[in-house]
């Protein structure tokens, strides 16, 4: 959509033309189906989404009826009731495999995000004398690159000297894609793993992935991606490019309550292979797992990597989110998410245009191809306090320091009238 038609509408106008496309946006049902914050009886205009995604309506029952099915039959509730708990999983893989572009076998929730990065890394990041290295981004998000450090001290090796790490260039904000390639093909002989966020937590930046798989496996090298940011958010074909594994968390983009279940991909050519693994019961087959004996034998797919008992109530909040994924559909959900987010990069540019200067820098790629909902604003002077302003004024995004304000629409439930009031409020502050 091109809205470089509407600089020359008033304020007036523009909130006119903003409900205009709310009326006949097919997707505006979907705002029913979630909890809107609110404050002092008036809700939020809540672009927040990307941190704490907000409250399916049909999640409190979703968690009744297992909550009943624990009170009528106890224990045998993993055997018995309306549905079984013991193949519980079962219930989210179709849905999670449309989500990330999988075939149902490749993906599974289970545990969080970070126990599964490591799960993944013992599995993947198999080092030689020779091949040891893992090229990732620099400043990706914390908990990876703890993850990471960790993991390669475990194996015996220092990150320092272990850890490739990818920046920006002097002046820049995003990793240029041609950055990542060349790195990738000079350090190849040395290189054991490739493992990165598909979007930039800090910046908004949709990596390439299906390029950088590529040129990794051209050259031997496994590949493997922290979605926790790209899940819900941006279309994903994990199998068609070939990706060894990822992990994502279900909060954010996903819905699916704080501290939410993980979910993990292993492409389908690594489920018959004896890999390592750190292995717990609830990974061994499915059949045979009562009979406790000796010796693991995993489940086929992706499953084989669980290892404890599954949280229900966590599934069923899960499950119940990922509904509201089925009946929308991610491509459309990617469409209204391109729209919505375009308009709050022309609502923040006739601002600058309106002050005379780049008051706000937005350093998410312009490029709808290489971002996803969320748009990063710097502001080097004041940023907190403009914050602070725009929650005064019912807008919730979040907050990153030194000076980084991130705002995302979110296409189940923002409206184009809500951007429109970011922007609305922008101006009258700055």
């Amino acid at each position: 959509m091109n809205y470089e038609t509407l600089h020359s509408l008033s304020p007036q106008e523009l909130h006119t033309w903003a409900l205009q496309q709310d009326q006949t946006d097919p997707l505006r049902a979907f705002r029913d189906r979630f909890f809107i914050p609110e404050r002092e009886g008036k809700p939020l205009t809540y672009f927040c989404g990307n941190s704490l995604g907000l409250q399916p309506k049909t999640a409190r029952a979703a968690i009744d009826k297992e909550l009943i099915t624990w009170q009528n039959h106890g224990v045998e509730g993993w055997f018995e009731g309306e549905e079984s708990w013991l193949s519980y999983h079962r219930c989210c893989q179709q849905s999670l495999a449309k989500v990330v572009g999988a075939f149902p076998e490749e993906v599974c929730p289970m545990n969080h995000l970070t126990v599964n990065l490591h799960l993944m890394w013992a599995s993947f990041y198999q080092p030689t004398p020779k091949r040891y290295k893992v090229l990732t981004i620099a400043g990706d998000f914390p908990s990876d690159q703890y993850a990471i450090e960790t993991h390669l001290k475990f194996r015996g090796y220092d990150p320092a000297e272990a850890l490739i790490e990818v920046s920006p260039r002097v002046g820049e904000y995003i990793i240029r894609t041609e950055d990542l390639l060349t790195s990738i093909e000079q350090n190849a002989d040395e290189l054991a793993l490739v493992c990165m966020s598909g979007l930039n937590y800090y910046t908004g930046q949709v990596y390439d992935m299906k390029t950088i798989a590529a040129k990794a496996h051209s050259l031997g090298i496994l590949v493997g991606f922290d979605l926790a940011h790209a899940a819900g958010n941006v279309s994903l074909q994990l199998h068609d490019w070939g990706v060894d594994f990822a992990v994502w968390c279900s909060y954010k983009y996903l819905n699916s309550g704080p501290g939410g279940v993980s979910g993990v991909f292993v492409h389908e050519k690594h489920h018959h292979s004896n890999m390592i693994r750190l292995a717990g019961w609830w990974g061994y087959d499915e059949a045979r797992r009562f009979e406790m004996t000796k010796g693991f034998v995993p489940m086929n797919g992706a499953a084989g990597w669980q290892l404890s008992t599954p949280n229900i109530m966590a599934l069923a909040v899960h499950r119940a989110s990922l509904a509201i994924f089925d009946e929308a559909g991610i491509e459309n959900l990617r469409q209204k998410s391109e729209a919505l987010t375009g308009f709050l990069e022309f609502v923040i540019q006739r601002v600058n245009l309106r002050a005379g200067y780049e008051k706000i820098r937005l350093i998410t790629p312009i490029d709808p191809v290489q971002r996803g909902s969320q748009l990063s604003l710097l502001i080097d002077e004041g940023g907190k306090q403009l914050f602070d302003k725009l929650v005064e004024n019912g807008i919730i995004g979040d907050w990153r320091e030194p000076n980084c304000i991130r705002l995302t629409p979110t296409p189940l439930y923002n409206t184009f009238e809500e951007v429109w009031k970011v922007g609305n409020v922008l101006g009258s502050i700055l």
